[in-house]
């Protein structure tokens, strides 16, 4: 009989039934990420986003953030810091509710403090689903990103 339990707690603990994995309330939006290298980055005051599927078009709203790193890491005995220093470039994030996971085509456009008209190009892309718990938590999402580089190419 006690050869039975511990294969069955064996069992139990190989297929996962033995523990359960706590799914959080982290959440993920669909949307459509941007992020900004320099030099180009430090003319850009403002960027508008147009994203297209099956014949209509949103324009989310896109608001730009100066894009930080961690700087150099310092420790002393078993304690380690780093601060966080700028990085020349920029990000932002669209919600586009909707947004499907399927090809989509995205204009990004952006401009300097005069209004100026700095980039406008159009791109396609594939938004994914996200899984910030794991996937036995469920798919969020999906969510779709542009790196522009330093001389306005773009990828995704």
């Amino acid at each position: 009989m006690h050869r039975l339990v511990v294969i069955v707690a064996l069992a139990a603990l190989l297929t996962g039934c033995a523990q359960e994995r706590a799914c959080t309330d982290i959440g993920a939006f669909a949307g459509v990420g941007v992020t900004l290298q320099p030099p180009l980055a430090a003319g850009v005051s403002r960027a508008e986003l147009e994203v297209c599927w099956d014949g209509r078009c949103r324009r989310p709203v896109l608001e730009l953030f100066p894009a930080q790193a961690a700087g150099q890491q310092t420790c002393t005995g078993s304690e380690c810091s780093a601060k966080s220093t700028p990085t020349g470039g920029k990000y932002g994030m669209a919600e586009v509710p909707g947004l499907p996971k399927r090809r989509v085509q995205v204009t990004l456009a952006l401009f300097d403090e005069a209004s100026t008209k700095l980039l406008d190009r159009t791109v396609e892309i594939t938004p994914e689903g996200l899984f910030p718990n794991g996937p036995e938590c469920g798919e969020l999402g999906p969510q779709g990103k542009l790196v522009v580089d330093g001389v306005g190419n773009i990828t995704s």
